[in-house]
């Protein structure tokens, strides 16, 4: 198989690790020249090879992503992508593992803890060779995996929304929202709800994670009563419904994680250079 066949995973793999499309596409370049510049005909397994070289450039990345996320203006939240283009979203696993909430949830892990996680949940490698490629012994391997899993965990559904009853209560959100009816907006918030803005600095945006049901509630009341929201349309992003629209002149793209049914996350994207891969058309 040719270098490209092999893309859409790669990217996939990359932009799970990195939480960013732009990353993603700078370390699959990369392996690429890697790759022209090796004799193929001595590596017996391609996939194995391309996954590890962009699994090693993308941990390189992200220890050098960390410091700049931590001076970033505001909360820092991933790139948000169509679904389409996320690479392979053949099993349960790999859609799980490119939702947002998870990608967002990722950032609390150590570079190779998220690697490790990654690789074994989405790509379903054997420890041993997780551990050759983050340099790690096979028993700490099973450590970092089974540490990630602990930490993602905690406060999420074991059961996952199906992406009907996740448009449902989106689109009770938005209508919620567009009629201006605060008390059925704040009936769809988890008491333990919290919201996230990114505008990096760019865009007028919260600077720090908003928690609880009553105060998320009189954040999106104040937004709508100083905001016009015009052209709310459903896509699809990270392998779930998302609300597209514009706020005043800016656009937006407004993710939700739920638990128990109700809203337990918000994520509100307005960073510009975060959203040119997303569109309604």
């Amino acid at each position: 198989m040719e270098f490209e066949d092999y893309r859409p995973m790669l990217l996939g793999l990359a932009y799970r690790l990195l939480g960013s499309m732009w990353d993603a596409e700078d370390v699959v370049q990369e392996a690429w020249l890697r790759w022209e510049g090796t004799d193929q005909s001595e590596i017996r397994e391609p996939r194995a090879f391309l996954l590890t070289v962009v699994s090693r450039l993308a941990l390189d990345q992200l220890r050098s992503a960390r410091v700049r996320r931590e001076a970033y203006t505001g909360p820092w939240l991933p790139e948000p992508v169509m679904t389409s283009e996320a690479g392979p979203l053949d099993t349960a696993e790999l859609r799980d593992t490119v939702s947002y909430a998870t990608l967002h949830l990722m950032e609390r892990l150590s570079p190779p803890e998220r690697a490790v996680f990654v690789l074994r949940e989405a790509f379903e490698l054997p420890y041993d060779e997780i551990a050759a490629i983050v340099g790690t012994s096979v028993a700490n391997a099973r450590q970092m995996h089974h540490r990630a899993s602990a930490r993602l965990a905690q406060g999420r559904d074991r059961f996952q929304p199906s992406a009907a009853d996740h448009a449902k209560l989106l689109t009770k959100f938005m209508d919620a929202a567009s009629g201006g009816d605060l008390a059925a907006l704040t009936e769809l918030l988890h008491e333990d709800v919290v919201a996230y803005n990114d505008g990096g600095g760019k865009v007028r945006a919260a600077l720090r994670p908003i928690f609880g049901r009553g105060k998320v509630a009189a954040f999106l009341d104040g937004l709508l009563s100083r905001y016009d929201f015009t052209d709310a349309q459903l896509i699809e992003v990270n392998g779930q419904p998302a609300v597209w629209t514009r706020v005043g002149e800016n656009r937006q793209v407004v993710l939700i994680d739920i638990r128990d049914g109700l809203i337990t996350g918000i994520y509100g994207v307005l960073n510009p250079d975060k959203l040119t891969r997303v569109s309604p058309n």
